[in-house]
């Protein structure tokens, strides 16, 4: 569902009906993004999650780096890095500084992958495809802003002792 612009002097929508309208949006999106990334990783074998430690993963990074950039349970990750590992995309290897410390790095077929991921990405994404470059800009611009305002109020949640407020998933 989309709002028509507004000449001057025409009725705008209540707030409330506007957010109902955002939160509708928003899933949609959110939906569809998730169908496309569903449909990408199947394709390559993978479950999503999977894919998104591919994309996550940059350069050499521990275990529980890699759990801090996927907001979960660093023992997850584990299972994640068995799957990599069994599809050839990453290798684990002991860190240099402490060998009880595992890093994980992308192999050559790993970093073919993940370039063909971006691809995949590019090609499919709602925002990629619907809007121009400026659009593009618009819209991470107010992503960026989105999220930095719910980091300040989960960080000040957290602070006052709300439960599940400490913006890590939990991987059962």
């Amino acid at each position: 569902m989309s709002i028509d612009v507004q000449g001057p002097g025409e009725a705008q929508p209540d707030a409330s009906a506007l957010d109902r309208e955002i939160v509708e949006a928003l899933a949609d999106l959110v939906k569809q993004a998730g169908a496309i990334t569903q449909s990408i990783a199947a394709s390559f074998g993978v479950a999503p999650h999977d894919l998104l430690a591919l994309f996550k993963l940059d350069g050499v990074l521990t275990m529980k780096e890699l759990a801090q950039r996927m907001s979960c349970d660093a023992s997850f990750v584990t299972v994640v890095a068995d799957t990599l590992e069994r599809e050839g995309l990453a290798r684990r290897a002991p860190s240099q500084r402490d060998r009880r410390v595992k890093n994980l790095l992308l192999t050559p077929e790993g970093i073919a992958a993940k370039e063909r991921l971006m691809r995949e990405l590019a090609t499919r994404m709602p925002w990629c495809t619907a809007l121009d470059d400026t659009e593009r800009q618009c819209f991470l611009g107010l992503l960026n802003k989105m999220l930095a305002s719910s980091r300040c109020g989960a960080q000040i949640a957290g602070k006052s002792g709300l439960p599940g407020r400490d913006g890590t998933a939990r991987s059962e």
